[in-house]
C-alpha cells in the first residue's frame, strides 16, 4: 500500500523550488523586495541537500532574482546533511551554516532573510493583511506559482503523485486566473515541469473565474466540484490530464499547511 503521508524528500523539492523559488515573483511583483537587494554585484546562494534537491538562487544588482539547478558557480553555499535538515532551516528549526561564502554572511543575514521572511508574509497572510486589494492580488498570484511548482514535485517525487503522474498524457496544461496570473504544466513522459507564464497553446486547462474564487479555493473555503458544476471554474480540452493533476493538487496541502 502507497504512504498517504508526506515524505520529508518530497517536502525538500517542494521547500527548495515551489517555496524559494517563488522569491523569483517575489521580486517582479514586489517593489520592497526589491529595495532589499541593494548589492552592487550580483550575488548567488546554492542550497545541496544530500539526498535530495540542489539549486542556486542569484539575486541582480537590478532587484531580480532567478533560480537555476545545481550549485556549480554558487558564490555561497549551504550544504545540508539530509533533507530533514534542509526543511529545517525553510521551518526555522535549523541554522544553516556555509561552507563556503563567509565574506557573504551580510548578505544572508541583511538581504536573504528579510526578502525570506517577506514571502512568509505574504504565503502566510493575516485577515488584516489581505484587506487590502493590492496585498491580496500579489498575495494570491504568489500562492498560485508556489502551488503549480508543488504540483510538479509531489508529481514527480511523491509516490501517490507519481501513480498519478504516469496517467497524465504528453502536453501542456494551462491553470490560472481568466484575464489574470496563469501557469503552464508541461507533462512530458510522466515528469511534470511548471512553467510560470500562460501557455500559447495547450491541450488542457483549468480556469478561475476571477482572484477571489482562486484565493477561497487555495484557503480551502470553497468546494472546487462545486464551482466547476457552477462554471466558476473553466475546464477544456482533455479532462483526463485535469482528473490526474487535480488528484495531485489534492497532496498539495499535505506539503504547505
Amino acid at each position: 500500500m502507497m504512504n498517504s503521508k508526506p515524505d520529508a524528500r518530497t517536502l525538500a523539492y517542494i521547500n527548495l523550488y515551489a517555496v524559494l523559488g517563488t522569491l523569483e515573483n517575489l521580486c517582479e511583483i514586489d517593489e520592497g523586495a526589491r529595495a532589499l537587494l541593494t548589492n552592487k554585484k550580483p550575488v548567488s546562494i546554492g542550497f545541496d541537500v544530500k539526498g535530495g534537491p540542489s539549486a542556486t538562487l542569484t539575486f541582480f544588482t537590478n532587484g531580480r532574482c532567478r533560480m537555476d539547478d545545481g550549485i556549480k558557480k554558487c558564490d555561497i553555499l549551504l550544504p545540508f546533511s539530509s533533507c530533514e535538515k534542509f526543511n529545517g532551516m525553510i521551518d526555522g528549526t535549523v541554522t544553516p551554516i556555509p561552507s563556503k561564502g563567509f565574506q557573504h554572511i551580510k548578505f544572508l543575514l541583511k538581504n536573504f532573510i528579510p526578502l525570506t521572511d517577506l514571502l512568509n508574509k505574504y504565503m502566510r497572510a493575516t485577515s488584516e493583511n489581505l484587506q487590502d486589494e493590492e496585498f491580496y492580488r500579489k498575495s494570491t498570484t504568489l500562492m498560485l506559482y508556489t502551488i503549480a511548482v508543488a504540483i510538479a514535485q509531489i508529481g514527480n517525487q511523491d509516490e501517490i503523485g507519481k501513480f498519478s503522474a504516469h496517467l497524465i498524457v504528453d502536453g501542456d496544461i494551462m491553470m490560472g486566473v481568466k484575464d489574470g496570473p496563469a501557469v503552464t504544466i508541461r507533462v512530458e513522459d510522466h515528469h511534470l515541469l511548471t512553467l510560470k507564464k500562460r501557455p500559447e497553446a495547450y491541450r488542457a486547462c483549468m480556469e478561475f473565474a476571477d482572484i477571489k474564487l482562486a484565493r477561497q479555493l487555495f484557503d480551502g473555503e470553497i468546494n472546487a466540484v462545486a464551482c466547476i458544476g457552477s462554471g466558476a471554474i473553466r475546464m477544456g480540452g482533455m479532462i483526463s490530464m485535469i482528473d490526474n493533476v487535480n488528484r495531485i493538487l489534492d497532496r498539495v496541502a499535505l506539503y504547505l499547511a
